[in-house]
């Protein structure tokens, strides 16, 4: 199984459901588009975002609890998933509400129309189906179903259109359901000409209200009774048993030409659709009612991201953000020269992630480096990185890159890369057999003087410049040479497999990173028992790995005073009286995606009473567990407090984008009468456009 809610055994206080902390998350990125602040085509692109994370939450998470529900696991019930699906259902329901009631008549009012079929003059009417006929119909291959057409594959995600004919068909016959697939190729969201609107408006249709307009087309001689756009959700995970492959990329490969046709999950289908169609396409999809999605509008939102991408009108975007180059790095000197005197913060993407760039590209062209080491988890398709790392093989030096085939809906992407690489000399390696590859390393060795010298950029995020502008993150950069050692043992057990000395600063996953974060934590909590200072502050993305969370709980009810920060979803219920008193929960859901993980633990006065940890993990039971992943110490004083003011103080008192939760697990948002830290981080480092 690959994961599933998981149950304490201390009853005194219950955990919060994981699956039910994910769409409350979602429920906070919804809320997004409420706020009249956010600009009207970032209000849609919200909606956008919450679509796209509930088709990963189907695909992936809710797959595995009806896998952990069919193989018996202890607490996933029908009760439970039926509360599951009852808080989905609610949640797409207030979602085609916003962009129906809210943001649809917003658009409409800043002169950006959704026209559909009843809403177009007759020479729109006229432009839409010239359209189709040269555009649309050619590529659409209706399909009538009888014994020697059986039912089509359905690919995951596609959009499709099932009709009820009336009549006869050509050879006599009353078979009276088709199905109509439409290629991913055709775009959904189609701009009309100028001429054709008003001025100062832009017209919009989308493609499947073109499809729905000439449907009968595409059957001539029936008569259309009824139909309905419909969408399916399947289960995208690839599911390998490494210890039964002889080549993990081989075998990964094969596996996604079949990742399209995994098992259903879910149906989508417009709200006015029959209910003998939809109970017909659950029939064939072995699905039951509850899976069953009946929507107020497109099938897919996601799409509409085409939408905002083709708008005109600058002041309905976000204002365009410049990050800077970091105070601390020189500007067309040599960063190893600076490197060996000092470390360097880079705190993404406030401060550009071209520094990474320029680190990596100083590296290449330098004929004193000999070698470097990369780990590969999300560069995209399209990496400057990438390129870098292809020349640095063709200038002779020795690159071994450590390429995660697993990243989930990036394994072509990266498989691609690693062929690239291997087919130029690169020496590959994918991780090791059972764990994800998680933590982001990259180390240079060079010749200084007669002897080697290493340079390692650790980070929080992927070495990926596109979601290094989207997302917060910490990079680090360091000579030091205890620490980059640790680096070099990191790669030298990836690649070799062998078994790795103990390392003096970084923690690693699965090895001792759990270990030495639960004992952080007692610390924290001897201490409070012992009337000394006691202080906890972690800023993650989720946090559900249940050892943690109770070690959390005691040190609380210990006395430590705790603020948590988790983006996403947080099993732990704070504010229960007697039990979490003294933990707060928050999360801040603004313009960037919030990434980076940060651990602070005080335990006492003294200067080494304090720790700080930046991390590539997440608390979760799969990242200290089942992945490679790494943590460092900040130990430069200053380092360190920057990162307090930067990554943990403005987030806590943060009173623009930030919710608190409460011990049921529901979130508040805080008064809107402070200033927003993703706001204030952009004005401290770089500058809005």
């Amino acid at each position: 199984m690959r994961g599933c809610r998981q149950v304490s055994e201390n009853t005194r206080l219950s955990l919060l459901s994981r699956e039910q902390a994910i769409l409350a998350f979602n429920r906070r990125v919804l809320a997004q588009a409420q706020r009249n602040d956010v600009p009207l085509l970032e209000r849609l692109r919200y909606i956008c975002i919450v679509s796209s994370n509930l088709d990963e939450f189907f695909e992936v998470r809710y797959a595995d609890v009806l896998e952990a529900s069919r193989a018996g696991a202890g607490d996933i019930d029908r009760q439970y998933i039926a509360d599951v699906v009852k808080q989905s259902h609610q949640l797409v329901e207030d979602q085609y509400q916003i962009f129906n009631e809210e943001v649809s008549p917003a658009l409409r009012r800043a002169g950006i129309l959704i026209l559909n079929h009843d809403d177009r003059t007759a020479e729109q009417r006229e432009w839409v189906a010239s359209f189709f006929r040269k555009q649309v119909q050619p590529l659409l291959v209706p399909i009538g179903l009888d014994p020697s057409h059986p039912f089509p594959q359905v690919a995951n995600k596609t959009l499709n259109f099932i009709v009820r004919l009336g009549g006869r068909d050509a050879f006599g016959r009353d078979n009276d359901i088709a199905i109509v697939r439409v290629p991913r190729v055709l775009p959904r969201v189609i701009k009309m000409p100028v001429h054709l609107v008003e001025p100062g408006t832009q017209g919009f249709v989308l493609l499947s209200s073109v499809i729905r307009a000439h449907l009968d087309e595409l059957f001539p001689g029936r008569e259309i009774q009824a139909f309905s756009q419909f969408r399916l959700t399947r289960d995208s995970d690839l599911d390998v048993d490494e210890d039964d492959v002889t080549d993990l990329r081989l075998a990964l490969r094969s596996k996604m030409s079949t990742r399209q046709f995994g098992q259903a999950i879910r149906l989508e289908v417009v709200r006015s659709c029959h209910q003998d169609l939809s109970d017909f396409l659950l029939e064939q999809f072995g699905l039951n009612q509850q899976a069953l999605f009946q929507v107020n509008g497109p099938v897919n939102l996601v799409r509409l991201t085409q939408l905002i991408d083709q708008a005109d009108g600058e002041d309905l975007h976000f204002r365009p953000h410049q990050p800077g180059w970091p105070d601390s790095l020189p500007r067309g000197g040599s960063m190893f020269e600076h490197l060996r005197h000092h470390d360097c913060l880079l705190h993404h993407p406030f401060e550009s992630f071209d520094a990474v760039v320029s680190f990596l590209r100083e590296a290449v062209y330098d004929p004193d480096v000999l070698a470097i080491k990369q780990t590969i988890y999300r560069t995209g398709s399209e990496s400057v990185l990438m390129e870098l790392l292809l020349e640095a093989v063709r200038r002779g030096k020795e690159v071994l890159a450590v390429v995660e085939l697993k990243a989930r809906f990036d394994e072509e992407a990266n498989i691609n890369w690693a062929e690239r690489l291997e087919a130029l000399g690169a020496q590959v390696v994918y991780g090791i057999v059972g764990l994800k590859t998680h933590g982001k390393m990259m180390l240079v060795t060079r010749r200084e003087g007669g002897r080697l010298r290493r340079y390692a950029h650790l980070s929080t995020g992927n070495y990926n410049p596109k979601t290094a502008r989207l997302y917060t993150d910490v990079g680090y950069l360091t000579s030091q040479p205890d620490m980059t050692a640790d680096v070099d043992r990191v790669f030298q057990q990836l690649s070799s497999l062998t078994q790795m000395r103990s390392t003096r600063q970084l923690l690693l996953a699965p090895s001792s990173m759990h270990s030495q974060m639960l004992r952080c934590i007692q610390r924290v909590a001897d201490s409070a028992r012992a009337g000394g200072p006691a202080r906890i502050v972690v800023k993650v993305n989720s946090l559900t790995d249940e050892p943690l969370t109770r070690a959390l709980i005691e040190a609380g009810q210990a006395g430590a005073q705790i603020d948590l920060i988790v983006r996403g979803a947080c099993i732990l219920p704070p504010g229960v009286p007697g039990q979490t008193d003294n933990i707060r929960v928050r999360s801040v859901v603004g313009r960037m995606l919030e990434h980076t993980r940060v651990l602070y633990f005080r335990w006492g006065e003294a200067e080494h009473d304090e720790v700080l940890y930046l991390s590539s993990a997440d608390w979760m039971n799969r990242n200290m567990t089942r992945r490679i992943e790494v943590a460092w110490p900040v130990r430069d004083p200053a380092l360190r407090q920057r990162v307090i003011d930067e990554c943990l103080v403005p987030y806590l008192l943060d009173g623009k984008d930030a919710w608190t939760q409460s011990s049921d697990g529901h979130y508040e948002r805080v008064p809107q009468t402070g200033h927003s830290a993703q706001q204030a981080l952009m004005a401290l480092h770089g500058s809005v456009i």
